[in-house]
Order: C-alpha cells, then sequence, then structure tokens
C-alpha cells in the first residue's frame, strides 16, 4: 500500500513580529535551519508513516474534531527551546487557544482507532521557527530567546486543519496539503 509521512496542523501566516524574531536569530552565531515563512505550522497530531487507503477515515476523524467549533482566535506568545537551554534542538513560538486540546485529544482517540499511537507526550502546542544544528555562542542565542520569552507575537484566526504530507530533503521538508476540513463545516 502506498503512503506517505503524514501530519495534521494549522497553517500559520508569518507577520512582521515573527520574521523580526528570524532576523534576530539570523545574526546569532548558530547553525540554524529556519522554516521558511509560507510553511509555518502548528502541529496537532504526527502521523508518520501513513497508508493512503486511510486517507478518507483520517479526513473523517478531522471533520469530527471541529464539527461543533467555529473559526476561533490562538495567541502566538513567547519563545522557548526543546529540550532544554543545555541541549537546544529546536526554537520554538508558544501557541495558546482554547479549542486546540480539545481538537488534540478527539483526534488522538479516533485516530488510535485507525492504528496510530496514542501521543504520550504533554500536548504542547507550538510554531517551530529554527532547527538548532550546532551553536557557537549560547549566550548569545539564550540572550535573544529571553529578550522574546514573554514576547506578543499576535494572534491568528483557526478557520481549517489541515492533513499535510512532509516529504524530507537535504534542503529540508517540502509541505503539501493532503485534504482541508473546515471549522464546523463551513464553505468558502
Amino acid at each position: 500500500m502506498p503512503g506517505f509521512r503524514g501530519f495534521i496542523a494549522i497553517d500559520i501566516e508569518a507577520n512582521d513580529k515573527i520574521e523580526r524574531l528570524i532576523e534576530d536569530l539570523k545574526r546569532v552565531d548558530a547553525k540554524l535551519r529556519f522554516v521558511d515563512p509560507d510553511k509555518l505550522h502548528v502541529t496537532l497530531k504526527f502521523l508518520g508513516e501513513t497508508d493512503e487507503d486511510l486517507v478518507e477515515d483520517i479526513e473523517r476523524c478531522i471533520e469530527r474534531s471541529v464539527r461543533d467549533l467555529g473559526p476561533f482566535t490562538i495567541k502566538l506568545h513567547g519563545v522557548g527551546v526543546f529540550p532544554n537551554d543545555r541541549r537546544i534542538n529546536v526554537i520554538w513560538i508558544g501557541v495558546k487557544g482554547d479549542n486546540l486540546k480539545r481538537i488534540f485529544l478527539h483526534l488522538d482517540g479516533c485516530l488510535e482507532k485507525l492504528g496510530f499511537e496514542r501521543e504520550v507526550r504533554d500536548f504542547s502546542p507550538h510554531l517551530t521557527v529554527a532547527r538548532v544544528k550546532g551553536i557557537g555562542n549560547r549566550d548569545s542565542l539564550l540572550s535573544i530567546i529571553r529578550r522574546y520569552s514573554d514576547y506578543d507575537f499576535g494572534e491568528q484566526i483557526v478557520d481549517r486543519l489541515k492533513l499535510k504530507k512532509s516529504v524530507l530533503t537535504r534542503d529540508g521538508p517540502i509541505y503539501s496539503d493532503v485534504r482541508e476540513v473546515r471549522m464546523g463545516g463551513i464553505d468558502g
């Protein structure tokens, strides 16, 4: 059965504040691989290897997770790192929204019935900005992280979720939309 590397996400539109953070990070002595501004997203559920025969069922899980929700607002706030300050692999912007955890829990349960593993880590919605390949000046990088740790990056309206395909390449991942589900089944 043909498959693809799949995940369910909310696309995020880059704004001036996000671009300012990226510009500040580019000035640091570190090897950072930035997420292209047109590929920014919040992953709600990483699926991994996904059988194409399951796409319709996955779409139904997504539809059920948002059927009684209209468009809602999320806040982009603060910057942090995974896993910790001593070993920085990912630089992220925090994401806050009342409906995100509820959607995630519904997706996680529904997708488990399709054979996808339940998430073992706590749900921590975030917007990955960069992956860290090496750090020359840790103090300089941490200084920028701290400066933006309580920074407000604005709000965005969530009106759809997407099932996405990721193809890994040497130059970074290439994403494409497999399915799009609008909140509450709205059209337009």
